[in-house]
């Protein structure tokens, strides 16, 4: 699978959900005017029509290889993707500090994606900005060893978040971190990013 080396801006929302018919805004974000920060206030069925109109988009376009289509991934991509080979509480280390990530409320609000390091494998803000919605219902974790591309529960009442955000302290945004949230919810801690796989 692939996976977006930064959460989707606001700018890229924007330019997907423009003239969408479900009556969805455009600029859902709190912190809106900056179309380099991740958009936030956005739900997982928010997320589900933006992918719906840009995989229409991008096949329009002919740009969409046959078989494939962007999507949320799933939990245990996202993880596999935030360690990026590591097997520390972080991708850079055992402790976090303000110099890591966007977290514990000191800055007030989202960032800019990209402003602090990539991870080993190049991806950004894996920790902290903004929670991140992931495909698969919340349930229990998979245990066993080794667990190889385990997929979620095959139903629930929650959607499994990781990452932690700009105003959650540093335990919320280690990469093994997960939360439930509400299909449904708009927050301006939650964003997303995007995967792209065949199917």
């Amino acid at each position: 699978f692939y996976l977006g080396k930064y959460e989707v801006t606001q700018a890229q929302y924007e330019a997907v959900m423009t003239g969408n018919g479900n009556g969805l805004s455009a600029t859902p974000s709190q912190y809106s005017g900056n179309p380099n920060s991740p958009v936030e206030k956005v739900s997982w069925d928010d997320v589900q029509i933006f992918l719906s109109r840009l995989n229409a988009s991008e096949q329009a376009a002919g740009r969409l290889p046959s078989g494939w289509s962007y999507v949320l991934p799933t939990e245990s991509q996202w993880e596999y993707a935030c360690r990026a080979g590591t097997t520390t509480a972080y991708s850079w280390g055992a402790t976090i500090a303000s110099s890591n990530a966007n977290y514990n409320n000191t800055i007030g609000q989202t960032t800019d994606v990209g402003q602090y390091a990539a991870n080993p494998w190049g991806f950004f803000d894996m920790h902290g900005n903004v929670w991140e919605w992931t495909a698969d219902w919340y349930g229990n974790y998979p245990t066993g060893n080794p667990v190889i591309d385990p997929t979620g529960s095959a139903s629930g009442s929650y959607r499994v978040l990781r990452g932690g955000s700009w105003h959650n302290d540093g335990p919320s945004l280690r990469s093994s971190k997960r939360a439930p949230g509400t299909p449904s919810s708009r927050s301006n801690s939650i964003g997303f990013r995007v995967g792209f796989q065949q199917q």
